[in-house]
């Protein structure tokens, strides 16, 4: 009987989203003035402001129809000790990083809770070790002729039989942008804490749907070595702000000794690592080969190349440079001297809370993100250098400047994890609302 219902609820759904495509809407309003002859004359004026109505809705500035509700179709809802976690796949591991560094620390305060993972990201693997189970689905570019519309259909589909298999009680997202899709899956859903994890503040003018807010009941900020800007989007919602998230804690990295001999490097060597995720390694002229080179005049220099798990197989054969394509990268922290890197959030707090002198490359084309600002961070408190203008005479320098100052590292302040605070945070009003 519970299967049959599900499998009526789903088709009541389909139904709901069929009736409530632009194809049909349009469709249906050509066809009511046909069938009513008076109506046909306005068509001229109805149906262009129904099309930029719906154009409205597609671009996120205006509310969407409701979406179909599993409460209204006579489902129970029950809920119990269980969270689904979605962290979209930005460029980088960023969201699904920050999303199970909370995960297995609310594990660890109640192992009995089950935690899923619902994510386009393709590194299912990683989750083996946490005993965390997901659920995949590949982002639209990844399916061939299938536009956003089918998507997202597809998405809120699978996102609404994880929630019915697994019953949760809370749902984390993490990513700058709503999915259509999601936001239609979670809608109704009154048993269901949902919280919305995004760096950085909502401002005017960006291209969020005007509707994705409301679909949560709490937002979490966590924070960045700079300020961010007051919000400018008003809202309602309960917001939770947290030091930076960071993955790994201290005790949780390799000693020295052991992080070098899985790299196969000496222990007396200088190692520095380098990951600036721009520029071909072989191309002589590219910022990260001229870095390497740079440092490479030092004899008593190794490198050690961070290669991305989601990124192409870099091809290289220089002597003293390593490939390390592991994750967490930063777990071999205690085995490098230094880094040289772009000055991304994850990247950019893992090497301030575990203390490498650092060398920045800050991105000066992300939008959003000012690197520029978080790097600049770093000089101040005296453990990194900025790199703004990278030319083949200042790369030289600035690597010259790096080594120099190993003889006399800087101390980095310590730093909270907001892991720590956010999973405490998270587990108290899970018990509440399964209380």
């Amino acid at each position: 009987m519970d299967d049959q219902e599900t499998r009526l609820t789903r088709l009541r759904r389909e139904i709901h989203r069929l009736r409530t495509s632009p194809s049909l809407r349009l469709g249906s309003h050509i066809t009511d003035a046909i069938r009513k002859p008076w109506r046909a004359p306005f068509l001229i004026i109805t149906l262009p402001w129904m099309m930029a109505m719906i154009g409205f809705e597609l671009l996120g500035w205006k509310a969407q129809p409701a979406a179909f509700s599993a409460n209204r179709a006579g489902r129970l809802s029950s809920k119990g000790n269980c969270v689904v976690m979605f962290p979209t796949n930005g460029v980088g591991f960023g969201h699904f990083t920050r999303m199970l560094a909370v995960a297995k620390r609310m594990k660890a305060s109640d192992p009995s809770l089950e935690i899923i993972f619902f994510t386009t990201m393709p590194t299912l693997h990683l989750l083996k070790p946490y005993g965390i189970p997901a659920h995949h689905i590949s982002g639209p570019k990844y399916f061939k002729g299938m536009d956003s519309e089918e998507w997202n259909a597809l998405l809120e589909e699978e996102l609404n039989m994880c929630f019915e298999l697994h019953r949760p009680s809370m749902f984390l997202f993490d990513g700058a942008f709503p999915y259509r899709g999601m936001l239609r899956a979670i809608q109704g859903r009154t048993s269901l804490r949902k919280i919305w994890m995004r760096r950085g503040t909502f401002r005017k003018g960006s291209s969020i749907p005007v509707d994705s807010i409301q679909h949560f009941d709490a937002v979490v900020h966590p924070e960045d070595s700079v300020a961010s800007p007051v919000e400018k989007i008003e809202h309602d919602l309960e917001v939770i702000t947290c030091p930076p998230i960071v993955m790994l804690d201290e005790n949780e990295l390799l000693s020295k000794e052991k992080s070098r001999s899985r790299l196969g490097l000496s222990q007396d060597a200088i190692v520095i690592y380098v990951q600036l995720g721009a520029g071909e390694i072989n191309e002589i002229e590219s910022e990260v080969r001229q870095t390497v080179d740079a440092l490479l005049k030092n004899s008593k220099v190794h490198i050690v190349l961070g290669e991305s798990m989601i990124g192409p197989r870099i091809e290289l054969d220089l002597e003293r440079v390593r490939i390390l394509r592991d994750y967490p990268n930063s777990m071999y922290f205690h085995g490098f001297d230094a880094t040289v890197q772009a000055g991304g959030y994850n990247s950019f707090h893992e090497t301030r809370k575990f203390g490498l002198p650092a060398l920045f490359y800050p991105n000066m084309n992300t939008g959003m993100d000012d690197q520029m600002a978080r790097c600049n961070v770093a000089d101040i408190e005296g453990w990194g250098k900025v790199v703004q203008k990278r030319t083949h005479d200042n790369i030289l320098l600035a690597c010259e400047d790096l080594l120099n100052r190993l003889k006399n590292p800087s101390t980095i302040p310590k730093q909270l994890n907001g892991a720590d605070i956010l999973s405490t945070l998270l587990m108290e009003g899970l018990n509440e609302s399964i209380e």
